[in-house]
């Protein structure tokens, strides 16, 4: 998928902005061309989990919560994150599913609700390996599963996942593409960050396997090769599959996937080739560089390796880089403008294709709007009072 073309930019899905474009940031509000549509911008919402779905099931709040963000300029919405139909996958309370005749009810007014505002979306399809544990619905007794098993006081509490397991879940991973493209989603996110499942079998130190999918980077990568390229066959070739990456953990933020870049390629060609059509690069700080000794962001070069479409993240526009526990000990994160205006150069050189932003969106809803008009005094900051409610 390349960007748009001056023939594709007349035929945009969304309504082109009424207001001049402040230059600082203009491309940032270039048009995009993503699977079957064109993107009217290049900023993503990146996913976050909110925990807003009781009995995994999206609610009118969400459908609002989603609706809101388009009307608020946003190009493309990746969704939290949506688990998908397997025992284990799913290791928090009150997240959605993306399976059940309910849940998928709900998703398919979410993306009625989007499109209907000229907005384009897609869902962040889930397994959380290793960070679930016994107790958590929507089966309470039903462990964590990852590549090898954890046991903690003398209980096993994440089960080694055998052949039958692992051919579950990819089989799951791809019903529910499919499923998403049957409801009109305009594209797929395979969540392969965070220590979450994927990542988990990337990482020498949850992935202690000695199999096929065990020991060497090649085997590591196996079981991701071998869930796109399911996916892959489950949907249209014009329908995109986004893959989430990252180095760091949610308990790590030092751990490392990939030591070298060219071990990042051993890792990263094998998924373009299975199927990947958009790399979505998770950093702590988009702009630092990937390695020591080296200038290229983690984002630059993962296009450079590939040849694909790239979303970089990362702390945009705050003061603060993101942290897990930071919301326990401020109560609010400063705007840095400056940072907007670095993305969109970064971008514009080439660093990247998209930009994703998170916690921003969660206070105000309205700030690619208001980024796009030189209007970023107005901002509302994030603050820990935007993790208790949707709809601003």
């Amino acid at each position: 998928m390349d960007t748009a073309t001056p023939a594709q930019t007349a035929s945009a899905d969304a309504t082109p902005a009424a207001s001049p474009v402040n230059a600082a940031v203009a491309p940032l509000f270039q048009p995009f061309a993503f699977g079957r549509h064109i993107l009217a911008n290049r900023v993503v919402m990146a996913p976050m989990t909110r925990s807003k779905s009781p009995g995994g099931v999206p609610t009118d709040e969400v459908v609002a919560y989603y609706r809101r963000r388009v009307q608020g300029g946003v190009g493309l919405l990746i969704t939290e994150g949506t688990y998908v139909n397997h025992p284990g996958a799913n290791g928090y309370p009150q997240v959605p599913a993306f399976h059940g005749a309910a849940a998928l009810e709900g998703w398919r007014r979410v993306v009625e609700a989007v499109h209907a505002e000229g907005g384009r979306i897609i869902p962040q399809l889930w397994h959380v390996g290793v960070a679930r544990r016994a107790g958590v619905e929507p089966d309470a007794s039903v462990p964590g599963y990852g590549p090898s098993a954890i046991v903690e006081n003398g209980v096993e509490v994440v089960r080694a996942m055998n052949q039958a397991d692992i051919a579950a879940v990819i089989a799951a991973f791809a019903q529910a593409a499919a499923d998403a493209e049957r409801l009109g989603f305009d594209g797929a996110e395979l969540h392969g960050a965070h220590g979450y499942l994927i990542d988990d079998f990337f990482w020498e130190k949850t992935n202690q396997r000695t199999d096929a999918y065990g020991g060497s980077l090649e085997n590591r990568v196996r079981f991701a090769v071998e869930l796109v390229r399911a996916v892959r066959a489950a949907v249209s070739a014009d329908f995109p599959i986004v893959f989430r990456f990252s180095q760091w953990k949610g308990g790590d933020y030092a751990a490392k996937i990939a030591q070298t870049p060219e071990e990042l390629g051993r890792i990263l060609v094998p998924l373009a080739e299975a199927g990947v059509d958009v790399f979505h690069v998770s950093t702590r700080r988009y702009w630092e560089p990937a390695f020591d000794g080296g200038d290229e962001t983690l984002a630059a070069l993962t296009r450079r390796l590939t040849g694909k479409p790239v979303i970089a993240v990362g702390s945009v526009g705050l003061a603060d880089a993101f942290n897990v526990g930071m919301f326990a000990n401020r109560d609010a994160f400063e705007v840095r403008p400056a940072d907007v205006d670095q993305a969109a150069q970064a971008l514009a050189r080439g660093d990247f294709d998209l930009l994703a932003v998170g916690r921003v969106l969660l206070s105000d809803p309205d700030w690619a709007i208001k980024v796009r008009d030189d209007r970023v005094g107005e901002v509302i900051p994030f603050d820990r009072a935007s993790l208790d409610r949707l709809v601003v």
